[in-house]
């Protein structure tokens, strides 16, 4: 099953420091489950001033428990960078999988 998930970081001035201290850790293990296949999309989430405050992703994984095992690991929410997240069942329209073919 497809998924996104949007994940907002916090709103305190140490919130960059966090995402930025995980960061590289965060776009390894991204890495990792797209040539997995299980993350598809991904995108930071920017303010009008460019700045990140947030990710969103289209992940699969096989059941939405499956999903919160990898979310339990995930850096940006293991070092306190994601402070709400949202997931929604999705489903990517057949011209933009075909790429993945």
């Amino acid at each position: 099953m497809q998924y996104i998930v949007i994940g907002y970081d916090g709103t305190d001035e140490k919130a960059m420091d966090r995402r930025l201290a995980v960061r590289e850790e965060h776009l390894a293990s991204v890495k990792k489950r797209f040539e997995a296949g299980e993350h598809l999309y991904g995108a930071a989430i920017l303010d009008d001033e460019g700045k990140m405050i947030g990710s969103v992703m289209v992940v699969e994984y096989p059941s939405r428990e499956e999903l919160d095992k990898w979310l339990k690991n995930e850096p940006y929410v293991v070092g306190d960078v994601w402070r709400k997240i949202e997931i929604k069942p999705c489903r990517v329209a057949p011209l933009f999988m075909d790429l993945y073919k």
